[in-house]
């Protein structure tokens, strides 16, 4: 056990990479270009592609089943090695939720520097994951390793949804109300945390949050009339709604004061404690967000990286209070009401 502990207080994971978590994604822009240029699926079984940039593949079985799979995984957000797999494997689980879907099992992607981190981090990263699996009510059965000068893990997780009731992108309706789950600011408090500024308290509240199933978050928008949902990772909040807006053909607006961040990310954010990949968040949505007279640090805000976010859940204005006060009933207890989707359109976003 002592040497255990040693080894993990004496390494740092996030020492071993160039960017963090879900922030190191290829810039969303370059990535859309590319994807355009590749054919189309054409296969009735496909009930969701790549389209409308959903947070999972959806294949049809047969009329009452569908196969839901996902892959998802980064470098290091956390220097801990069994946090870091506990914070991976809730961030691939994440888009099962999000579709509506169940998990049913998962298989390990697995990028190591063996000649330079020894094998016991692995191990512990793997753990994490296993026991977040476990958390789940999943298996890992198995996976695939390469030898790679940067840590890197993740999982493909598959699932199980009923055709009639998977969650998409696209369905929002204009009235509805937009539900976030999760505050936001992992993606400041992770580059905050690298570079030595974040103390242990802080340090353990955003990965205890990173590390949060939104299974239960999942299981109760269930009983809702939700029309879509999706959930907030590494194209930040904006990004992620903005690919929401689109594929309904609906505008929205967020109101800025109400947005949850997590604690000190508003001074950090000031201090310029912001990663790359908000910044590419920004650019990315440039074009479809309206952010009137707000400081370019807020809208940095509202574009921050984040790794295992909450959901976001478009639901009837009727029913969206009845769900937050149902979420804080169940341990959600900052899930809140952050904006509404007001018209038909081209998916243009207000910040007000």
């Amino acid at each position: 056990m002592t040497s255990e502990v040693s080894f993990q207080k004496e390494i740092k994971l996030t020492h071993y990479t160039h960017g963090l978590g879900c922030a190191c994604k290829i810039q969303p822009k370059n990535l859309e270009r590319v994807l355009k240029n590749l054919a189309p699926v054409v296969d009735p079984k496909v009930l969701v592609g790549t389209e409308n940039s959903d947070d999972a593949a959806v294949y049809l079985l047969r009329d009452d089943l569908a196969l839901v799979q996902t892959l998802d995984f980064f470098t290091p957000v956390v220097d801990d090695p069994y946090q870091f797999g506990a914070v991976a494997a809730a961030n691939a689980l994440s888009d099962i939720y999000a579709m509506g879907a169940e998990p049913v099992f998962a298989l390990n992607i697995v990028g190591f520097p063996e000649d330079t981190l020894p094998m016991e981090v692995l191990e512990q990263i793997l753990k994490g994951a296993q026991d977040k699996a476990t958390e789940a009510g999943i298996p890992i059965l198995g996976g695939h390793t390469v030898e790679d000068p940067e840590p890197k893990y993740g999982m493909v997780v598959s699932g199980t949804v009923h055709p009639d009731k998977i969650l998409k992108n696209a369905g929002a309706k204009p009235g509805d109300k937009l539900v976030l789950t999760k505050p936001l600011g992992t993606g400041i408090l992770s580059t905050a945390i690298k570079r030595g500024m974040v103390d242990d308290r802080l340090r353990d509240r955003v990965t205890r949050q990173m590390t949060q199933l939104n299974k239960t978050a999942a299981a109760l928008m269930r009983k809702y009339n939700v029309h879509a949902c999706t959930d907030v990772t590494g194209f930040g909040l904006a990004g992620h709604l903005k690919e929401m807006t689109t594929a309904s053909a609906c505008d929205a607006e967020i109101w800025f004061e109400k947005l949850p961040f997590l604690p000190e990310v508003k001074n950090l954010a000031v201090a310029g404690v912001i990663p790359g990949g908000s910044h590419n968040n920004l650019d990315f949505v440039a074009d479809f967000v309206d952010f009137g007279k707000l400081p370019r640090t807020d809208q940095l805000l509202v574009c921050d990286a984040q790794t295992s976010g909450g959901l976001l859940i478009a639901l009837p204005a009727d029913e969206a209070d009845k769900l937050v006060v149902d979420l804080h009933e169940n341990g959600i207890k900052e899930a809140l009401v952050i904006g509404e989707f007001t018209a038909e359109g081209k998916g243009v976003i207000a910040v007000r």
